[in-house]
């Protein structure tokens, strides 16, 4: 018998039968692979008796497939069509720019989202905070991918080809935001960006400007790509930069958010 439709403390109606059947379908997702039915009914907490009857219809509308000689469950092809076409439609920034927003508002400082253009890292989108931070930034920016925390992330996930042909020519790029102060040979860069992909993160302290402090990461794609960086800035007096701090746990917070979104899945 079906269940009848339940109305939540928002007043909208919902269809419990639906949401009881997603768990198999967001157990195959996070598997990653074909399951048999007493797994897959037991990662989404329901005995096998239960679990084979919505089994049996996700089949029959294409949301499952079950492989002949295996038994194994798998999503079917309808479930592949979704996913690309949310895709297609689910830009970067578009997904990342309300819920960037939403951040900003709980780190209490300025939060920017760049993407790699043509000069390098740029500076899309700027959630700026509500205290004055005299800084040369605004939507087209182009931020040093040498000398920067946005830059230090796009180079430490780009393929190493691209990331050679961004830092050879920033050297006669004078509209790049870069240090005065600060200069690496190729081997300190090397190990720079060897500790900040595996540290999750790039710091700044008071470069390439004196005095303003930063923290920026990654946002994936579904194909494990980097798409963004997400970098909150603020003067170094109120900046807690040091990534066991509340600023580093709500940026990493934002990117995974928006990395889930976009259909990427964090390797363990």
């Amino acid at each position: 018998m079906q269940n009848p439709p339940t109305t939540p403390e928002g007043g909208r109606r919902r269809i419990q039968s639906i949401e009881t059947g997603h768990r198999l379908l967001a157990a195959l997702v996070n598997a990653a692979r074909p399951l048999p039915l007493g797994e897959l009914a037991a990662a989404a907490e329901m005995s096998s008796a239960k679990a084979h009857p919505y089994l049996v219809s996700f089949i029959n509308v294409g949301l499952v497939r079950q492989d002949l000689v295996s038994g194994h469950y798998e999503l079917g092809p309808f479930a592949m069509q979704m996913g690309l076409i949310s895709l297609q439609h689910s830009t970067p920034l578009r997904v990342a720019q309300p819920i960037v927003t939403e951040a900003a508002a709980r780190i209490g400082h300025t939060l920017a989202i760049a993407v790699l253009g043509s000069h390098g890292p740029t500076i899309v989108h700027l959630s700026e905070a509500s205290y004055p931070v005299h800084v040369n930034m605004r939507a087209g920016t182009v931020m040093s991918m040498r000398y920067t925390a946005t830059g230090h992330v796009f180079a430490a996930w780009l393929a190493p080809k691209v990331t050679q042909h961004y830092l050879q020519r920033e050297y006669a790029d004078t509209a790049l935001l870069r240090s005065t102060h600060l200069d690496y040979d190729e081997s300190d860069f090397d190990q720079l960006i060897q500790k900040i992909r595996k540290q999750g993160a790039a710091q700044a302290l008071g470069n390439p400007l004196p005095g303003i402090d930063a923290i920026s990461v990654p946002v994936f794609d579904h194909s494990g790509n980097i798409v963004l960086a997400l970098t909150s800035i603020g003067p170094s007096a109120v900046f807690d930069v040091s990534l066991e701090g509340p600023i580093a746990h709500a940026l990493w917070q934002c990117a995974q958010q928006i990395s889930t979104a976009l259909g990427h899945t964090p390797t363990p």
